[in-house]
């Protein structure tokens, strides 16, 4: 194991401990799938005990959630600029079809959630209330949990089973969900 003070210099201990036991995670999580990794391999990885890992980010569940949440910002960014100045009554749809875009455009992203992908971890990820928050943000819906899971699982289904192409994914998404969620 590598000694603290030179694992740990340079900052706030804490933040550079978490930053660097996330990215150890992510390199492994996409190397390997989430199902894959366990925290002893994660502590490995990042070099330190998996004492250390549990003290600074919990276990592996927190830590998904955590290396998902900060993955999630980028499509964040990229939802918001295309949905910028969408009507309100179209902003599900739209926030929806630019996430999956989004997803698909970036190569960490879509390996991480098209190809290492288990029923374990879509549960997971339908459930994050994170992933919850975000769809919630993007779609501007009036909070709903069920609902804001549902956003999530629609996004999960379009990337698992896509569509023949981006006018097809359109007319399910339209028809299917611009009916039932009204923006908040």
């Amino acid at each position: 194991m590598t000694d603290h003070a030179d694992w740990l210099t340079g900052g706030d201990r804490r933040t550079i401990a978490v930053d660097r036991i996330e990215r150890a995670a992510l390199a492994l999580f996409l190397e390997r799938g989430i199902d894959n990794v366990t925290a002893e391999d994660i502590a490995a990885a990042a070099g330190c005990s998996r004492a250390t890992l549990y003290r600074y980010v919990g276990g592996k569940p927190q830590l998904v959630r955590a290396v998902m949440v900060r993955a999630a910002a980028s499509v964040v960014a990229r939802v918001e600029a295309v949905v910028d100045s969408v009507p309100p009554g179209r902003r599900p749809v739209e926030a929806i079809l630019a996430a999956v875009a989004a997803i698909r455009a970036d190569p960490v992203l879509r390996q991480w959630l098209i190809r290492h992908r288990s029923p374990d971890t879509d549960e997971f990820l339908a459930g994050a209330p994170e992933l919850g928050h975000i769809a919630t943000a993007l779609t501007r819906i009036a909070p709903d949990d069920e609902a804001a899971g549902w956003v999530v699982r629609v996004v999960l289904s379009l990337l698992t089973w896509p569509l023949p192409d981006a006018a097809a994914e359109r007319h399910l998404v339209e028809r299917f969900v611009g009916p039932t969620l009204r923006a908040g």
